[in-house]
């Protein structure tokens, strides 16, 4: 289910043109950057660049690209 929101033109013309970098829709662009910035308030010790990195990694899961550690 999709909701519409309001965005200030200044934020969605900065989606827009690291959508066209990043391969995704200006709706995944916003929704990437949202669930970053959760992903930060929800971790304040850890660095951007580590939640980006653990962020990725969950993906590969998801796509069955990686197998989770096991120790020992």
């Amino acid at each position: 289910m999709s909701t519409a929101i309001r965005i200030s033109e200044k934020l969605a013309d900065e989606a827009r043109k690291h959508s066209a970098i990043e391969h995704r829709s200006l709706t995944g662009q916003i929704e990437y950057w949202a669930l970053l910035g959760k992903s930060i308030e929800d971790n304040p010790d850890l660095t951007y660049n580590l939640i980006k990195e653990i962020m990725l990694g969950i993906e590969e899961l998801d796509r069955g690209e990686k197998t989770e550690y096991e120790f020992g």
